[in-house]
């Protein structure tokens, strides 16, 4: 273990008063049974939840992003950014979507904490227009086969990587998880077909569709907010152009992210000058228990029905 037993305390809720106490038998030593597990530090809270599902019990999973917040934007407090100091394990996706925690990751490679980053497991796209143009697309999460091969290379990594865990019952949590994303995979090909060919098209507020479309063989028509972040702003010049594109190819639903407001997505919806409907997907972040993407899994069948309703319907 990279921490100290008194941090582990205190990351707890312990704290030193506690710690006294079990010392001196005044306290139960059981309640901090779980402090000897290892610590993985996640980035996102879909990268979180997979985590958890594949370590179950076996380890503390400590998720720096919170439900409903944006990955490209949402930064750490002194407390966190200590946690990602102490842990055994961190999670990251990559190839920069974590902007407001790229110099922590930083920190993380040199101290030489073991460092997991979910793109290297797979080969990336990268963006064809707007001012992302040739850069890394990072919402691989779209494509569930792409996920799978996270799955599988971070499942190798905590087995070799990371000591406390049983290879046994890690091994079964991996192809237990990997034959729930082949399910997701078939059923989202299934829902998706039967949209007619000529409405596959998506609009949504950024680029965060490319995997799904490649996957599943949509036509990303463009984007409310022309680059790879929602840090970026649309110009008037840019609300035109994709006005003229959607009323081209006839798009009946734009696609907004859940995690930000959809005010630009229903201003270009009147833009248009036709019946454009805005709906709201959960694109880069779960949602609270009740929300409607509590899990991944979840969260693909709910995007995966809002898309075919917005776009047959």
């Amino acid at each position: 273990m990279r921490a100290s037993t008194t941090s582990r305390f205190t990351r707890n809720g312990l704290g030193i008063v506690a710690s006294l106490a079990i010392a001196a038998g005044l306290v139960s030593c059981s309640a901090t049974a779980a402090d000897d597990r290892p610590e993985i530090v996640v980035t996102t809270n879909i990268l979180g939840d997979v985590v958890t599902e594949l370590v179950g019990d076996q380890a503390s999973v400590v998720t720096l992003m919170k439900p409903g917040a944006d990955p490209h934007s949402f930064s750490l407090t002194a407390q966190e950014a200590a946690s990602i100091e102490n842990a055994d394990f961190v999670v990251s996706n990559g190839l920069g979507l974590e902007e407001g925690v790229a110099q922590h990751l930083e920190q993380v490679d040199a101290a030489g904490i073991p460092h997991f980053v979910a793109s290297d497991a797979f080969e990336p796209l990268s963006y064809t227009e707007g001012d992302a143009e040739g850069m890394d697309d990072p919402h691989f999460w779209t494509d569930p086969a792409r996920m799978s091969a996270v799955v599988d290379a971070l499942g190798t990594r905590l087995a070799t990587d990371l000591d406390g865990l049983d290879a046994a019952a890690l091994d079964a949590s991996v192809a237990a998880y990997e034959s729930e994303l082949d399910e997701l995979d078939e059923w989202m090909q299934g829902e998706f077909d039967t949209i007619p060919s000529e409405s596959k098209s998506l609009v949504t507020n950024h680029h965060v569709f490319g995997y799904l479309a490649e996957r599943f063989g949509f036509t990303v028509v463009g984007t409310v907010i022309p680059g790879g972040t929602t840090l970026a702003a649309p110009s008037a010049a840019d609300f035109a152009e994709l006005s003229a594109d959607i009323t081209a190819a006839r798009v009946p639903t734009i696609f907004a992210d859940s995690s930000s407001p959809d005010d630009l997505a229903r201003a270009l919806a009147e833009e248009a000058g036709i019946d454009v409907r805005v709906e709201q997907l959960f694109t880069e972040s779960l949602t609270p228990a009740g929300g409607g993407a509590a899990t991944y899994l979840e969260m693909m069948r709910a995007n995966t029905e809002r898309i075919t309703t917005g776009l047959t319907s």
